[in-house]
């Protein structure tokens, strides 16, 4: 684990949760806010999994859920055996994604160690490779994507969508992507923040109020 926010009334909406990070990612978006975390994962601080569970028990009346994001969570080693730990003192989980690993999504929720997934869709999947930093393919792509979008069309309410309004994206390009969405969802749409590339670890630490960090 790479950091903690201790409390967030806005990553998963109607809920008081905290925020654990997790390093690394299979894709490299250029336009990646939290590169360090998701591409060198060692220049951020390592938190103990101890002391996160303590703090989850000690806090748990006074939170509504964990959200788990990274990097890209369903690549971290051990996220199983975490949402497991997280789960038997009794808090639900959204877990954040690129919709890249649809299968780890569905195990997951299969086996009731996250509530809710929370997706990102890039843009259309022709542009993935460009946005993935030529990590996917658009086929690729689209095949993991339409696989998330059945899972969504399965689970009524377990799946949010969303996509960042990063520069190059068009009006067009946005509606393309959110015609992929199954029916009855919609796609939120988030605000670009560009990378400080100057000022890495002050880039990261914006997601985590100062003195709200549970250090390991």
């Amino acid at each position: 684990m790479r950091g903690l926010q201790r409390l967030s009334l806005c990553d998963w909406p109607g809920r008081s949760c905290c925020v654990i990070f997790l390093g690394g990612c299979n894709l490299r978006c250029p336009t990646c806010h939290n590169f360090e975390l998701a591409w060198n994962m060692e220049s951020q601080p390592l938190f103990a999994r101890s002391k996160l569970l303590l703090f989850l028990a000690e806090r748990k009346r006074w939170l509504n859920g964990v959200t788990v994001t990274g990097g890209e969570a369903t690549c971290a080693p051990g996220l199983g055996e975490l949402l497991y730990e997280i789960r038997k003192i009794g808090l639900p989980v959204k877990l954040d994604s690129n919709g890249m690993r649809p299968e780890i999504l569905a195990e997951a929720l299969d086996s009731g160690l996250a509530e809710h997934c929370a997706v990102d869709v890039k843009g259309p999947y022709a542009l993935y490779p460009a946005l993935s930093g030529d990590r996917v393919t658009a086929a690729e792509a689209r095949r993991n994507l339409e696989s998330v979008f059945a899972q969504a069309e399965r689970r009524p309410g377990a799946f949010s969508f969303r996509l960042t309004r990063v520069p190059g994206l068009t009006g067009d390009d946005i509606e393309t992507a959110r015609g992929y969405l199954p029916a009855g969802h919609t796609l939120t749409l988030q605000t670009y923040r560009a990378p400080r590339r100057a000022n890495a670890h002050a880039d990261h630490e914006a997601r985590r109020p100062v003195g709200n960090v549970v250090n390991g």
